[in-house]
């Protein structure tokens, strides 16, 4: 039997892709300068990582989001 089933795309976007992108970068610099103790670089990288999520929601607004792309059809 054979089905077709549509799918969102699971975040597939450009803007999951930004703002995974944003804070992976904050992570592992916030990560790096705890490491080699540099505590004003921790915290500008906590303020990146928050704006990570601002940045996919703003996108998603603008249209770049998983709501607006085409469904992916997949055929099983």
């Amino acid at each position: 039997m054979t089905t077709e089933s549509a799918e969102l795309g699971h975040g597939h976007s450009p803007a999951a892709w930004t703002a995974v992108t944003i804070m992976l970068v904050a992570f592992t610099v916030g990560t790096a300068a705890f490491f080699f103790v540099i505590p004003w670089l921790v915290w500008v990288s906590f303020v990146v990582l928050l704006a990570g999520p601002v940045a996919g929601f703003a996108m998603a607004k603008a249209g770049y989001g998983v709501a607006d792309m085409p469904p992916a059809t997949h055929g099983h």
